[in-house]
């Protein structure tokens, strides 16, 4: 397998303005401590997706930098929405065309009682199934509504099939967080290279 250098990174920067938010992302799909440290920094206004977003960066490990200035006085639809949409246009721009990866990849991930288990294929065809029971309003300041509409907003953009479900659990904090970071670690296995510089699919094509 090629050796990681610093100019076979897989980065991408992002910058998306609306009239609702006003975000800056700078992602990379790899680290290395030497070649590319782990730097992870995210500030939504959004306490409780920022801790999402920075389970989703180290345990998939990336790097992430993001911010966001959107419109918290209405509610938290357009900051959470829009941060996903960005990072997923940031994941696909970082990937580049869909060869030399495993392609899929699956992850399960324990929180307490919680535990939760995410598969996702780098197929260029979107889709988000998110089944997590999710009972209380809020999680901190993020709609619990809203918790799927970030991995389906996130996979839209990115072109990712995402399928994550909730095995067992009762607190809807561990639900949330442990559905992150099995994604993360269905992320991490779908990314890794293969060696093979070929398309991952019969149709020769992604």
């Amino acid at each position: 397998m090629a050796t990681l250098t610093p100019e076979t990174v897989r980065r991408a920067t992002v910058q998306r303005d609306t009239n609702e938010t006003k975000i800056k992302i700078a992602l990379a799909l790899d680290v290395h401590p030497e070649i590319a440290p782990q730097k992870i920094h995210v500030a939504t206004g959004i306490g409780f997706l920022d801790h999402m977003f920075h389970a989703l960066a180290k345990h998939g490990g990336m790097s992430l930098e993001m911010e966001c200035t959107g419109d918290l006085w209405i509610d938290d639809h357009h900051t959470a929405e829009d941060c996903a949409i960005a990072l997923g246009a940031a994941f696909k721009q970082a990937l580049g065309p869909i060869k030399g990866v495993r392609r899929y990849g699956t992850g399960f991930a324990p929180l307490d009682e919680a535990l939760a288990r995410c598969v996702v294929d780098l197929s260029s065809r979107p889709y988000s199934h998110c089944e997590l029971g999710l009972v209380r309003e809020k999680v901190g300041d993020l709609s619990c509504e809203m918790v799927p509409h970030i991995f389906y907003s996130f996979a839209m953009a990115s072109g990712v099939t995402i399928h994550v479900d909730l095995l067992h659990g009762e607190n809807d904090h561990h639900k949330i967080e442990c559905a992150f970071k099995a994604t993360a670690l269905a992320l991490r296995e779908a990314l890794t290279r293969t060696g093979f510089d070929e398309v991952p699919s019969t149709k020769g094509v992604l």
